[in-house]
């Protein structure tokens, strides 16, 4: 599989969840929108576990007893780099109507797009850092891997896209318009991807740290927003179950293809 097909897979998984508006009578169900969440809480999880964190502990494996350092060092910075966008960027979830971030005078439709923007930028960096490891070699790191990780984010990008464009349709936006806007809210996500591949010849001694970096941005996501959201309501054993569903898929994907 060459690079612009790997790159365009996650993209395609936005655009699939945001085709759900298409034919959805009604705004997405409590029930099912815990679901949603966790399993893409789930794969985000098991992504950062098996396709970054070990490779970057692998790769650092020559500094010896050190070698947990770069993943410790790049799971903190990559953590405290979406603290930041979350606390100044103006943005909003779809289960809530109070806005996050900077004060802002942005209606509630550019607010979501925002909120998914968050999501999807360190996604697209960990596609780009695996896909930029595999092209450079001397990483340990395939394509396989690279299309494995970029399957799981597909994957968890269904629900995201069907998540914003579901609530933009039942605040009265048409149900093309919904669609497009819950299509493009995933563009960022190949964009920050190949940034990160073009990028790689002059950072690839810090490959360790992207990788880890991109992990601990993808888990603030899911501790600060995904498991939060799957848990209010009746419906938290949904999301808990549906978490455990996502993990295990990414983790037999990241193993039987990487």
């Amino acid at each position: 599989m060459n690079i612009l097909s790997i790159l365009a897979i996650p993209f395609l998984g936005t655009i699939a969840g945001a085709s759900m508006v298409l034919f959805a009578r009604r705004e997405v169900s409590p029930r099912i929108q815990n679901g949603l969440l966790g399993f893409a809480a789930g794969v985000m999880v098991a992504a950062s576990v098996w396709s970054l964190i070990m490779p970057a502990i692998e790769l650092s494996s020559a500094m010896g007893g050190m070698s947990w350092l770069p993943a410790a060092a790049g799971i903190i910075l990559g953590m405290l780099f979406l603290l930041l966008l979350d606390s100044f960027v103006p943005h909003m979830h779809p289960t809530t109507d109070s806005p996050e971030g900077m004060r802002s005078s942005l209606g509630k439709r550019p607010m979501l797009m925002l909120a998914v923007t968050l999501h999807n930028i360190p996604e697209g960096m960990a596609v780009g850092a695996v896909i930029a490891g595999a092209i450079y070699g001397e990483t340990g790191i395939t394509l396989a891997a690279a299309t494995a990780l970029a399957m799981g984010m597909a994957i968890q990008n269904v629900p995201e896209g069907a998540i914003v464009s579901l609530p933009l349709r039942a605040d009265g936006t048409s149900r093309r318009r919904a669609f497009a806007l819950g299509s493009i809210s995933g563009i960022v996500e190949p964009i920050s991807a190949l940034l990160m591949i073009l990028m790689f010849e002059y950072i690839s001694p810090t490959l360790p740290y992207l990788l880890s970096f991109s992990a601990g941005a993808m888990l603030y996501v899911v501790v600060e927003e995904l498991i939060p959201e799957t848990q209010r309501g009746e419906h938290s054993n949904i999301g808990t179950i549906a978490f455990a569903v996502g993990f295990v898929v990414m983790m037999i994907l990241d193993i039987a293809l990487g």
